[in-house]
């Protein structure tokens, strides 16, 4: 089932950051959209429950160098 995950990122100075933290999400399995605002520090990933987790995310995102912590999970039911 597909999910939305939303995010709160530190660390973040500039867009080659923003694009790292987009990079690393999107080169999860599951993965399927993942959007990083700079300005607002907020990260919102669309992913399959069955392939990757938000403990994968954060996981993924902590070991390129950054603050992340989870800020809200939606259920996108069919």
């Amino acid at each position: 089932m597909m999910q939305t995950a939303h995010f709160k990122v530190t660390g973040m100075s500039c867009g080659a950051c923003a694009n790292t933290v987009k990079g690393v999400l999107l080169a999860l399995d599951g993965v399927k959209n993942a959007e990083v605002a700079l300005d607002s520090a907020e990260t919102t990933v669309d992913y399959d429950e069955f392939h990757v987790s938000p403990t994968d995310m954060i996981s993924a995102v902590t070991h390129v160098g950054f603050g992340i912590c989870s800020a809200a999970t939606i259920d996108m039911a069919d």
